[in-house]
């Protein structure tokens, strides 16, 4: 079988099983709504899926290693279909808590197993390859969710079973007979079932950048559009959500040519310049800058910061590539959720532009720290060019 039909379809699965994630997201707040709970249950139930997806990642990150690389991925899109069927058979905030959990561990299994496999069908000679297709597939899903659930809504009107759930009912199970399908190329490994993440030497800084960065992509998913529909702007959330992953899906060609840290420094300068853009349109009002500040944070989180990041773990594990791309998800989902949670109960204190503002604080600070800390530790050493 040529190389293009199993990397072309294992991109899809991997695409559909991060397209479920963030479907919902435009129907938060009629979930919350449902239930009658408030901005902290909101983010509770956003940060669930990190809930799922951890103890996946610290548990199973090696799991693929022992049943191969196709099983995980099938399963991730039957639990990305059952987890959007509970919310359609019953709509609310637990429905949405479970949903959430059931979307992590599918992720989880999906993002280790898919990587190793990538970079495995295309040789571990591109790596760097693998790497970008894995990252843009999984980006263009993450935020093709949100999207294609925003635009069936304003197609169809206020609906609990937009047009975007039926077209994931339909393509995931398919999907998943043909991952089975796919040619085995591992080689299985008589090792545990229950496998920790590895974290190799080096790459820490790689880690604390994802964290800061996802922190960013949380907010923008679970905060600013409950910032959003109270200025009326409710309707564009789909949107929102969509390019907060969909431009750093453009910049990874760019990010592509660069070095790793080279990358990695690029996205440190954006990762506080985009959100402080971002509060600026909230602040004012002006959704022209919320935009603008998506697009930028976006262009860090997805962009440079994620793509420079998958491949120098990968070039940096290159014996337990699926456990050391789970410890580098185990840094940038603590990012993802913790965060979220915190500016959710600052935000029935102070309000949810408030809650922003120390958010933005927080980063801002932490990242300038950040980058003295690594810049003093690597000075005397080059870039690590890309690999692929």
């Amino acid at each position: 079988m040529p190389k293009l039909i199993p990397v072309s379809l294992l991109a899809i699965g991997l695409f559909t099983v991060t397209f479920a994630v963030n479907l919902q997201a435009p129907l938060y707040d009629v979930y919350a709504a449902k239930s009658g709970v408030g901005t902290t249950a909101v983010t509770i139930a956003f940060a669930a899926y990190v809930a799922g997806l951890m103890p996946t990642l610290l548990l199973l990150g090696g799991l693929s290693d022992r049943i191969g690389r196709r099983v995980p991925i099938a399963l991730a899109l039957v639990l990305g279909a059952a987890a959007t069927a509970l919310l359609v058979q019953m709509p609310s905030w637990t429905s949405l808590v479970i949903a959430r959990f059931m979307l992590g561990v599918g992720t989880g299994l999906a993002t280790t197993a898919g990587t190793a496999y990538m970079t495995e069908i295309l040789g571990v000679d591109r790596a760097k390859t693998a790497a970008l297709i894995v990252t843009s597939a999984t980006s263009l899903g993450f935020g093709g969710g949100a999207l294609a659930t925003g635009v069936s809504l304003g197609v169809q009107g206020q609906t609990l079973l937009p047009a975007s759930y039926i077209i994931l009912f339909v393509i995931a199970p398919v999907l998943a007979m043909i991952t089975l399908a796919l040619p085995r190329v591992d080689t299985p490994r008589a090792v545990s079932l229950l496998r920790l993440p590895v974290f190799p030497a080096g790459t820490w800084v790689f880690g604390a950048a994802m964290a800061l960065a996802w922190s960013t992509t949380g907010m923008t998913i679970a905060v600013v559009p409950l910032e959003l529909a109270e200025n009326d702007f409710g309707g564009w959330t789909g949107l929102v959500i969509f390019l907060a992953i969909f431009v750093g899906f453009l910049c990874q060609p760019i990010a592509r040519r660069m070095t790793n840290n080279q990358a990695l420094t690029l996205g440190f300068v954006l990762i506080p310049l985009g959100f402080i853009v971002l509060l600026a349109g909230v602040w004012l009002k002006l959704l022209p800058l919320v935009l603008l500040g998506t697009c930028i944070t976006s262009a860090a989180s997805y962009g440079f910061t994620y793509l420079a990041s998958l491949a120098e773990v990968s070039l940096r594990g290159p014996d337990d590539r699926a456990r050391a791309t789970a410890g580098l998800f185990v840094y940038a989902y603590f990012g993802f959720s913790l965060p979220v949670i915190a500016s959710g109960i600052l935000a029935d204190r102070l309000g949810l532009l408030g809650a922003m503002i120390v958010f933005a604080v927080v980063q801002s600070s932490v990242t300038a720290l950040i980058v003295v800390i690594w810049k003093k530790l690597t000075e005397p050493r080059l870039s690590t060019p890309h690999a692929g």
